[in-house]
């Protein structure tokens, strides 16, 4: 069957792309407000949105599907406690809108691959179980128990319960993770590969070898205490928009940010709080003191260079910079660290940043003043082959300024989907712990399965060697989300049966194994009704706090049915009896799915208790109370190699993005109005002058080329604009960037693709 697996190229609306208004000079305000709004009005009922929107992000209220950002302790605003990403995650999810037997009878699957992912998204709220055996070209409807009992079959009579992939979105709740992982690892298989190996893996590997867990050390009070803040990688403006008003009462209260990014983001540069007056009609706050516009993936050189600096300082005036009793008491690793860092000069890491010295020199004597330093950093850090190592890094620096364990500092990793920081502590992981091992062996009697399984990389390979026979997946759009999208399409092709448990209809869902099934699922904001009673889930934020999530509308169909139901009575089907499993029962009660994750996973002890208190509780981080888990005790420095690898005179160094009306892989619109394009998404930033070195003139349409091991990628019709990003560097949007990423490149340690540094080469279109 023909498909397509990629966003399609409209010349219409490359036509539309011959002017554009003036960036704008700052973040959210009124637009913000009137893009928000607009999403409501068009895609929901006004009773459905005044009633969804006073309960978001409350206390005992909806966890917001967007970002993870977490919400205020105290008190919280009545108002709006949430921001224009979360206004359009929330109507694209309580949507009027449905997807159900009458469209797919429509559609084909080619037909409806022809439409671009916006459109694709905005079918509606999927209301029916589908199924496309194989030689159907259309979904068909299937009751929930053929359904179920097909999966069932299916799994039974693999030869080896490693021929079956599990994979787990960050969407999915505390209740569901615990339930996905216990199934999977009772059925014999580690395969749990998530979201969080696409994204923010390399964190994880780099903060648990340094400082024992990994996880950020924060809490957003410290934002109230800090005296400088640093951004590496992030563009909160446009993936965490609620993170601002945390930068800007920081900086009310006399913080200064660093922004050290390769694009100029007007989130980072100013601020228009809608929540004030003097946000929504003012003039409203600056935000980066500094902003630092280095190459793309050059942070590890700058951040040795910061290094070298701050040590020469001490050797002058000792004391005056290193943090010297908590370097001597929490630490191990020191000397080696220095002895690495003389090795190197700060020219010569400078030049490979392109940073001028009279600004590095400001931003060495910030960090050397301060001692309250939160560094905080997204994928812009995680995504590169040296992603371990630059985090590694940056650890260092704020181990040499003892800034973690104190108030007001530490470290934020600030992860990007709602919930991928929960799934993990509930064991949604491929490599599974002794500890964790060993409490599912204790607490349920089972022989859990110790072996690695695959992760995101290793489970799409082995579905293209055919290793792989079975796909299932709570949530997410693996198809969109992952890199070399030939080979990924390839790859769901050549199993025999793939299921995606949705809300919304996605790429994924025409790109299938030979039999393919839909199963729709609640969402945040549905009511989740189990044998008359109502339900609540929880979700764990980027600060470790875990909250209860609880939904207020009426299910638009009465087929839709919970993830915790789903898992449940699969599992039913595929497992053997066991009195510590009853898993009928688990997947009506989800108090008593916390009372197994309270005997099972630390810091949850008092789960069902703690969990309905207003705002929830936070789970035990011993870094951030200066206690580190390491197997020594002490915070680790790390020597990490920076080598500078040169370009080939042709090639370019690309980053993926994420355009404003977007969230990870779900489209909410086609304009990105913080970088002034509307009507499309197949474009390329470069800088003017690699354009005149290339004979290359604004709005040309090129092809982006990569070759990697011999094989050459291609990803076709992009246009070119002209952008304020550094010489060397250019910028596109995925997931339409994602056919030229190869499977085989990936970060050291964590596998997590090298999606923010891909060589390409710039091809003129025919």
């Amino acid at each position: 069957m023909n498909v397509n697996f990629i966003h399609p190229f409209s010349p219409a609306r490359f036509e539309a792309l011959k002017h554009y208004p003036r960036l704008p000079s700052s973040a959210v305000g009124w637009p913000s407000l009137k893009s928000g709004l607009t999403h409501v009005w068009k895609y929901m009922e006004g009773t459905t949105s005044l009633k969804i929107f006073s309960k978001l992000n409350q206390k005992g209220g909806i966890d917001c599907p967007s970002c993870a950002w977490p919400d205020p302790d105290g008190k919280r605003s009545g108002f709006a406690e949430y921001c224009e990403n979360g206004i359009k995650a929330i109507a694209d999810e309580a949507t009027f809108q449905k997807a159900g037997p009458e469209l797919f009878a429509q559609y084909s699957l080619v037909q409806l691959s022809a439409l671009s992912d916006f459109a694709l998204g905005k079918l509606g709220r999927l209301s029916h179980p589908m199924i496309k055996r194989p030689e159907d070209t259309h979904y068909r409807p299937i009751d929930w128990t053929e359904a179920l009992d097909l999966i069932a079959e299916a799994l039974r009579r693999l030869p080896d319960p490693n021929q079956a992939v599990f994979y787990t979105s960050g969407r999915s709740s505390n209740e569901a993770a615990f339930l996905y992982q216990l199934m999977v690892r009772a059925f014999g298989t580690n395969n749990l590969p998530d979201c969080s190996n696409l994204c923010h893996e390399s964190s994880g590997v780099a903060l648990t070898e340094t400082i024992g867990i990994g996880k950020g050390t924060v809490t957003l009070a410290d934002f109230e205490k800090a005296e400088l803040i640093l951004i590496l990688g992030q563009n909160p403006g446009t993936n965490h928009p609620r993170m601002l008003s945390s930068l800007e009462a920081a900086k009310q209260r006399g913080a200064k940010i660093v922004a050290i990014n390769p694009l100029k983001e007007p989130g980072l540069i100013h601020f228009k709080n809608p929540q004030t007056v003097h946000g929504l009609l003012g003039g409203g706050t600056s935000l980066a003191d500094e902003y630092v516009q280095l190459r793309v993936n050059t942070d590890l050189f700058l951040l040795k260079a910061l290094l070298k600096a701050l040590m020469d300082r001490e050797k002058v005036n000792p004391g005056s910079v290193i943090a010297r009793t908590f370097v001597q008491h929490k630490t191990s690793g020191f000397e080696e660290l220095q002895r690495d860092i003389e090795m190197y000069s700060i020219p010569e890491l400078l030049s490979s940043t392109g940073i001028g010295q009279e600004q590095f020199d400001r931003l060495v004597e910030l960090i050397a003043s301060s001692k309250r330093i939160i560094a905080c950093w997204a994928m812009g850090l995680t995504q590169h082959k040296n992603a371990v190592a630059t985090i590694q890094e940056l650890v260092n620096l704020l181990l040499l300024k003892g800034s973690i364990g104190i108030p007001g500092a530490g470290l934020c990793p600030v992860r990007g989907h709602s919930n991928v920081q929960g799934d993990r502590t509930m064991g949604i992981q491929s490599k599974i712990s002794e500890t964790h091992a060993q409490q599912l062996q204790r607490q349920f009697n089972l022989q859990v399965p110790t072996a690695s399984g695959y992760d995101v990389v290793g489970a799409l390979q082995a579905m293209h060697q055919e290793k792989v026979k079975v796909y299932m997946a709570l949530g997410g759009n693996l198809l969109s989300a992952s890199p070399d999208t030939h080979f990924v399409a390839e790859a769901f092709n050549k199993t025999e049966l793939t299921v995606f448990v949705s809300t919304k209809l996605n790429r994924n869902h025409l790109i299938t194994g030979q039999t393919s099934l839909i199963l729709p699922c609640l969402g945040r904001t549905d009511l989740d009704i189990q044998h008359g009673k109502t339900q609540f889930l929880s979700t764990e934020n980027s600060m470790g706090v875990v909250q209860k999530t609880q939904g207020v509308m009426k299910p638009n169909s009465e087929e839709l049915k919970s993830e915790p139901w789903i898992v449940a009575q699969l599992a039913h089907r595929i497992l053997p009896p066991n009195k510590a499993l009853p898993w009928l029962e688990l997947g009506s009660n989800y108090e008593s799915i916390r009372a197994l994750i309270a005997a099972t996973i630390a810091g949850f002890e008092s789960y069902n208790t703690e969990v309905k208190k207003p705002g929830g509780f936070y789970i035990p981080n011993g870094p951030r109370e200066g206690r580190f888990t390491t197997p020594s005790g002490k915070a680790m420095f790390t020597v990490n190699n920076a080598k500078f690898e040169p370009m080939g005179e042709e090639e370019l160094l690309m980053m993926t993005i994420r355009s404003h009306d977007q969230f990870n892989t779900t489209i909410y619109g086609m304009n990105d109005r913080y970088r002034g394009v509307i009507g499309e998404r197949r474009v390329l930033f470069m800088n003017i002058r690699d354009m005149e070195k290339r004979n290359l003139k604004q709005y040309q349409v090129v092809s982006l080329e990569s070759r990697y091991h011999g094989q050459i990628r291609t990803a076709e019709n992009f246009k070119i604009i002209a952008y304020d990003i550094p010489e060397g560097c250019c910028a596109t949007y995925f997931p339409e960037s994602n056919p030229v990423i190869p499977i085989s490149e990936f970060a050291d340690k964590s596998r997590t693709p090298i999606s923010k540094s891909i060589r390409i080469r710039i091809v003129i279109s025919s």
